[in-house]
């Protein structure tokens, strides 16, 4: 499986996606990343293909439970009770220069650039100030 459908999914977003799923398995193709500004975390079982060290002792400490796919293959056979989740797949970097071409009107793609300073793809058509943008 290619690393771009295996986002990460922080531990917040996680509580906040199983709020009113009690006694369910979130399943998370991906890894679990604790979120410090999650002061109490709810109890969750949660089943993922790895976990951080933190993120690992923050549901352990709330009396929730980290599985692997293994485990949750005997317990869950035809995956009944459990909720599928992912990451979001489009917050890499490299989805900013996807799309139409930058420069066209109405583009809100990035350009492939060395740098981005002031000489690199910032002059006319790129500010106000500059003549025109585009």
């Amino acid at each position: 499986m290619t690393r771009k459908s295996k986002a990460p999914l922080s531990l917040q977003k996680l509580a906040k996606l199983m709020e009113n799923k009690d006694g369910k398995i979130a399943v998370v193709v991906g890894t679990v990343t604790d979120d410090k500004r999650l002061y109490d975390v709810p109890k969750l079982s949660v089943c993922a293909l790895r976990f951080t060290e933190t993120a690992r002792a923050s549901i352990l400490k709330a009396g929730g439970e980290c599985l692997t796919f293994d485990k949750l293959a005997l317990r869950s056979p035809l995956g009944q009770g459990t909720v599928l989740l992912r990451g979001p797949v489009k917050a890499r970097e490299a989805e900013r220069h996807f799309g139409k071409a930058p420069g066209v009107p109405h583009s809100k793609t990035a350009p492939h650039c060395r740098s981005k300073g002031r000489k690199f793809e910032k002059a006319r058509g790129r500010r106000k100030s500059r003549g025109y943008k585009v």
